[in-house]
């Protein structure tokens, strides 16, 4: 099954991303990986992304390519077509993609040169998996709250602390991890490291298991020694740099609801057609149509806003504009995953028994959305932002 490309024919896209789309719904259609150990599948689907070009993505060009990226930029519009048919096909192939763009994304906006050729072209290749450490077990939504410590030490930094739900743990060549500088300034005393896998004093051996298996693990620091040049961006610039990143990707995720919910909606409609009940298909029920016009109808709503706050961004990086889109973007996640939770939701109904028998589509669908409303800012969190920027205008 492709996934559907009809979209890219809408204003918010250009010629490049109308060329993108169906080249990788072809490329991913084609790709078949046994899921069932999701470290080893996402090592897999990272070195199948960047073998053939998808990476690329992920990343900025530089200067005559140097950073090995696709485009002059990174470009939120492309991001969100590649999740949004990546996800869906498969949600850990989104999984391993995505992490590439968020766990790199802070490199691309505040590392230095040195720092951007020594991973961004590995990034691009998928010769190295990056992560992204923010959130801690009391400090998740509250990144004020976290309590790794980065304290000067001869040479450059000393590390303790830990950090946990972190994709990519354990499988991952480097985090980009974030920690207090200024243990009493709140978010102003936040800064960003950049910490490779085998430093001295990280262990990323607790894994976690969760409802849809994709890699996570806590991570502790126990006196981790970096240089001064693991610094990433300004002293104490950390919480700004971590929300600039998330702006880019907030509507990245948005995409990949909106690849479930797709897949979702023509799974249910494969099945109301197929499925017989008293003499007819169930898809001749007006009930049914009822049920599916309903889920087009979100899904449809879900991707305007998607694609409103990805077009918005890459407008205002080319018109050289500072003005954030942060509200559009929480507009776009917010809606899009919970949208795609009511369409998965009904088309599990949709198949009676089989929607919660293993193994089917609409059942991995429905454990897969699940945590889409949660990470990355969870639906209340982007309601706050909303509600704040209305108060503001």
């Amino acid at each position: 099954m492709k996934s559907p490309t009809t979209h890219l024919g809408l204003p918010f896209f250009d010629a490049v991303h109308r060329e993108l789309g169906p080249r990788l719904a072809d490329w991913i259609a084609e790709q078949h990986i046994d899921e069932s150990d999701d470290r080893r599948a996402c090592r897999d689907w990272v070195r199948r992304l960047g073998d053939n070009g998808w990476l690329r993505y992920c990343v900025p060009a530089g200067k005559d390519g140097a950073l090995g990226g696709a485009l002059e930029r990174l470009d939120s519009r492309a991001l969100v077509i590649l999740r949004e048919t990546l996800a869906f096909h498969s949600p850990l192939a989104d999984f391993a993609f995505a992490m590439q763009g968020l766990g790199s994304g802070a490199i691309t906006l505040a590392g230095t040169p040195a720092q951007q050729a020594a991973y961004l072209p590995q990034v691009a290749s998928g010769e190295k998996i990056a992560a992204f450490a923010l959130s801690e077990a009391d400090a998740g939504s509250d990144a004020g709250a976290m309590t790794t410590r980065a304290t000067q030490a001869a040479g450059g930094w000393e590390i303790n602390g830990s950090k946990t739900w972190i994709s990519n743990g354990g499988i991952a060549d480097f985090y980009v991890t974030f920690a207090k500088t200024a243990p009493d300034a709140g978010t102003r005393g936040i800064t960003a490291f950049l910490i490779d896998a085998d430093a001295l004093g990280l262990d990323a051996s607790e894994h976690i298991a969760v409802m849809a298996p994709h890699p996570l693990a806590t991570l502790r620091f126990a006196g981790c020694p970096l240089d001064a040049g693991a610094q990433l961006g300004a002293l104490n610039g950390g919480f700004k740099l971590a929300m600039q990143t998330l702006d880019i990707f907030r509507a990245s995720v948005a995409g990949a609801a909106l690849g479930m919910a797709r897949r979702a909606l023509l799974e249910a409609v494969r099945h109301a057609k197929s499925r017989k009940m008293f003499g007819q298909a169930l898809a001749d029920f007006q009930l049914t149509q009822a049920k599916l016009g309903e889920m087009a109808a979100l899904v449809d709503a879900a991707a305007l806003l998607t694609y409103r706050a990805a077009w918005l961004r890459d407008e205002g990086e080319r018109l050289g504009s500072s003005a954030r889109v942060t509200a559009e973007a929480a507009m776009a996640k917010m809606t899009a995953t919970e949208n795609a939770q009511r369409v998965i939701d009904m088309a599990l109904q949709m198949h009676g028994g089989l929607g919660v028998k293993v193994g089917t589509k609409v059942e991995s669908l429905y454990r897969d959305i699940r945590s889409l409303r949660i990470y990355e800012g969870a639906t209340e969190v982007q309601q706050l932002i909303i509600g704040k920027a209305v108060l503001q205008s």
